[in-house]
């Protein structure tokens, strides 16, 4: 499976709720995102077979060991990001939103050097 930037927002949305709330159901999901309950049932269905997340029989949604990698990182992404927007005086709803839509297309090598250069202010 090709993680691409929609799947990249479910899994990150799956870990930001765990964190929040400590348990996550497609509904949270679904509510999170602003889409359907029905996109996410086909997405997590998805998910399960390519081994990126379990749901228990009450229909709680946790994140494998190879979903978790995933969104931890487009999680860093998120938060590094959004510092450094914030560093730059964009106001923290906009550097938010921004790093949602960057997260997903900066290169690595862009993303190290940010990171690294946060890292020493």
């Amino acid at each position: 499976m090709i993680i691409k930037e929609s799947a990249e927002n479910y899994l990150e949305a799956i870990l930001s709720i765990k964190k929040a709330k400590g348990s996550v159901r497609s509904i949270d999901v679904a509510n999170d995102l602003g889409v359907s309950k029905p996109s996410v049932s086909v997405a997590m269905k998805n998910f399960r077979e390519e081994g990126y997340v379990t749901v228990d029989k009450n229909g709680f949604l946790d994140l494998t060991e190879k979903g978790l990698a995933i969104a931890n990182k487009v999680y860093e992404r998120h938060l590094i990001i959004a510092k450094a927007l914030m560093a730059l005086g964009v106001n923290e709803q906009t550097a938010y939103e921004d790093s949602c839509r960057i997260e997903h297309c900066i290169s690595e090598e862009s993303f190290d050097r940010l990171k690294e250069f946060l890292s020493k202010q």
